[in-house]
């Protein structure tokens, strides 16, 4: 049996939860197409990296559909790279999004969706519905142009 002594030796992390930000939410820009989603993330992604390798990213959104934050939740290879959705969703919870557009570059210039963009799109989306978190798009980024997998109906 355990005495009083011994419980108190017992660590554990405590968690605090915050979110501080130095910009007005004036100032931030505001989401009112898949164009508008794209230019933002093509003015912050890195021009060394868009065409040598897949990354992935989620834009923020709040309930105004104005960007809280990118997020940078991945960096693959040439073919590929891995978005673990409890890191999209974790970072969503913790800026307080509302909703938010994930979003991915294809190295090649092709701006076709895969079967796998397509399933990941789907996935994140239910998983949204359950944390009330609306994924609004998934946004293929090249350096001459995108596809939007909503406006092509595919989510």
């Amino acid at each position: 049996m355990e005495t009083n002594q011994e419980k108190n030796h017992v660590q554990v992390a405590e968690i605090q939860l915050s979110y501080k930000t130095m910009v007005k939410p004036s100032e931030r820009p505001k989401i009112n197409s898949s164009r508008d989603a794209y230019n933002i993330l093509l003015q912050t992604w890195d021009d060394d990296k868009i065409e040598f390798v897949e990354q992935f990213k989620v834009l923020l959104i709040n309930r105004a559909n104005r960007v809280l934050g990118i997020v940078a939740i991945s960096t693959g290879g040439m073919t590929g790279t891995v978005a673990d959705p409890k890191i999209i969703f974790a970072s969503a919870l913790k800026a307080n999004a509302c909703s938010l557009i994930l979003a991915h570059n294809h190295p090649s210039g092709n701006r076709q969706p895969s079967q796998a963009d397509i399933d990941l799109s789907r996935k994140v989306r239910e998983g949204g519905k359950l944390l009330e978190i609306q994924v609004l798009d998934h946004i293929i980024v090249t350096t001459e142009g995108y596809t939007s997998l909503s406006d092509e109906g595919l989510m």
